[in-house]
């Protein structure tokens, strides 16, 4: 009974008025960073967001492969945009510098990723309090999805994407998976599980999804999409 009424006394310690004016300064803040995200994107062109782990050391194939997909995709004249973090993050901000194309980190403060990385260029760092905003960044100006392995922020970046074009709140891009090592498990599940057993899914959802092990392969696949496909924000 002590404990319940603790937390009774917890919970109205702000009352809703309080609370409805916290909530009311906090819409200028979240404004703000629209604003300026909006602003700075809209400059660049047409992009490629790259997501993966932040775990991963500059010796990892992977880090290496992240870096010369950047340096090749900013070759042929994207941007190249990443949470602004170690790992993945560095690795394909400073294959985007090396290729001399736009290097866009969408950074934000983190317990374990505190500052951003060295490769990102100053002028199109966006700083982030609210991770919904950061997400919208990724997926407007970006023209494909390219997933290394990754943890839950890239999990929840892919299914985010993968919802959004399944809905047709934004148009098909690609979005590849680099390295079926890491993915072909997940790829498993969901076709055993969510559309065969569940019926959770339609077959066309898993066709939006590639599966590659080599840069150039992840490379040619934007290519080929954007042949006979013009290039505009997602919405």
């Amino acid at each position: 009974m002590a404990n319940n009424q603790n937390n009774k006394h917890q919970l109205h310690r702000k009352n809703w008025t309080e609370l409805k004016a916290e909530s009311s300064w906090a819409l200028f803040k979240i404004m703000s960073e629209f604003v300026d995200g909006y602003d700075k994107m809209g400059r660049i062109g047409p992009c490629i967001s790259i997501f993966g782990s932040a775990r991963l050391k500059p010796e990892s194939k992977y880090y290496l492969m992240a870096a010369e997909v950047a340096k090749k995709l900013s070759d042929q004249g994207y941007g190249i945009i990443t949470g602004g973090g170690p790992g993945i993050m560095e690795a394909a901000n400073k294959g985007a510098q090396q290729g001399e194309g736009a290097s866009v980190g969408l950074n934000i403060d983190l317990p374990h990723e505190q500052e951003p990385n060295k490769y990102i260029d100053r002028e199109t760092m966006v700083n982030f309090d609210y991770f919904f905003v950061r997400k919208v960044m990724f997926v407007k100006y970006a023209q494909a999805f390219i997933m290394f392995p990754g943890g839950f922020g890239t999990m929840d970046e892919a299914f985010e994407v993968l919802t959004l074009i399944q809905t047709r709140k934004i148009k098909n891009v690609p979005i590849v998976l680099v390295g079926s090592e890491f993915w072909n498990g997940l790829m498993e599940w969901l076709r055993i599980v969510m559309l065969e057993e569940w019926l959770t899914i339609g077959a066309e959802d898993l066709s939006l999804i590639k599966i590659v092990d080599t840069a150039d392969d992840a490379i040619r696949i934007i290519n080929e999409f954007y042949a006979e496909k013009s290039m505009k924000p997602n919405f």
